[in-house]
């Protein structure tokens, strides 16, 4: 079996399209083929150098493919107990964990000290299919698996192993549920995502700021019951005050990386409330902190990189109930073959796409 793979020198070289055939699987792991991977906003940060990794690799971690090969002792059942063989659709983790270090142990298994991190690693001649630019993905053993029904579309499910995992455990964290207002700050991918989200959740109340007005269109579709420009801090706050009974909303997720967004997030707090921050994953600069505020208020800020097992299962679940299915499918605005990978990514740095699909089975 031969299998393609784009590999990324790094920012402003060409991808290289190399071909390998199919190593040996050790014990726990399993192929996959690669029907979509969707480009991430760090898959493009990278791309243009805006952000580093170890190079040359193979870029790509929002994936979704079918079982095509198991090693010794691979997994017969996937991370909710549902038994899997060849030829099942699956969705993976964006990370690998050994289970056993100090941050495994204690609730922080993307923090692994052996941590393998799909479209990140440094490229290994003996294992090149560590990316989903690539008609084959090499699951390693400490992958969460998650079988897939066959009606969720590739376009709703790929962005599951990053985008929607990543809101899944913002949610989480900042225990958004039944009566809350919520604020997300960003109308991005994550964004429309966590609208769509905390709705499902049962928030009363799901603001959105933003700096572009097609952008807050949009998150109505998917549910906001209010929006507004993030630089008209103003109106925000005339916002905040009409839909809740308290001082400011329960949550703040901040989803767009804008240190301004921060601190104007912050301030939108009730006394009582949590900020989760998700969207700074590239350099930027400070945001200012009262920390006299904080403590009188009993405000909770916290930062969240990557998720849980538990939050890529609980984000399969929820696309799998949403109502919104049409519209995060048409956040994948194009899709390209693998061999038009270059392409791919001139369109996502150039439209203002949410996102740019890459379906190595296609053209």
């Amino acid at each position: 079996m031969i299998s393609r793979y784009a590999l990324f020198h790094g920012p402003g070289q060409p991808l290289e399209l190399q071909q390998t055939g199919v190593p040996d699987l050790s014990p726990g792991d399993v192929l996959v083929s690669v029907d979509l991977c969707t480009l991430c906003g760090s898959d493009l940060h990278t791309y243009q150098g805006d952000r580093q990794v170890a190079c040359p690799t193979v870029l790509g971690h929002e994936m979704v493919g079918r079982l095509v090969a198991m090693g010794g002792d691979a997994p017969q059942q996937d991370s909710n107990g549902t038994p899997i063989e060849v030829g099942d659709r699956l969705t993976w983790s964006i990370t690998a964990f050994c289970g056993k270090c100090f941050f495994c142990q204690h609730g922080l298994p993307q923090k692994c000290t052996e941590l393998y991190k799909y479209g990140h690693q440094l490229h290994d001649p003996g294992h090149p299919l560590s990316g989903g630019l690539a008609d084959h993905c090499q699951l390693v053993k400490g992958t969460t698996l998650i079988k897939l029904p066959e009606g969720l579309a590739d376009e709703v499910v790929a962005p599951a192993s990053c985008a929607t995992a990543t809101v899944a455990g913002a949610c989480r964290v900042a225990g958004v549920g039944d009566g809350m207002t919520v604020l997300i700050q960003g109308a991005g991918m994550l964004g429309l995502t966590a609208v769509a989200m905390a709705r499902q959740l049962g928030a009363r109340e799901v603001l959105v700021s933003d700096l572009d007005p097609v952008r807050l269109a949009r998150a109505e579709q998917f549910g906001a019951t209010g929006t507004v420009l993030a630089t008209d801090g103003e109106q925000l706050q005339r916002i905040v005050q009409s839909v809740g009974e308290l001082d400011g909303v329960d949550v703040a997720l901040e989803l767009s990386g804008s240190p301004a967004a921060c601190e104007q997030g912050l301030a939108q707090l009730r006394t009582g409330g949590v900020m989760v921050l998700v969207g700074t994953v590239f350099p930027t600069g400070p945001f200012a902190v009262d920390p006299e505020t904080v403590v009188r208020r009993c405000l909770r800020i916290e930062g969240l990189h990557n998720y849980r097992p538990q939050d890529l299962a609980s984000a399969v679940a929820f696309l799998e109930q949403c109502s919104c299915q049409q519209e995060l499918a048409g956040l994948v605005e194009q899709v390209l073959p693998l061999s038009d990978v270059e392409a791919a990514f001139q369109v996502a740095k150039e439209s203002g796409f949410y996102r740019v699909g890459v379906a190595p089975g296609r053209g």
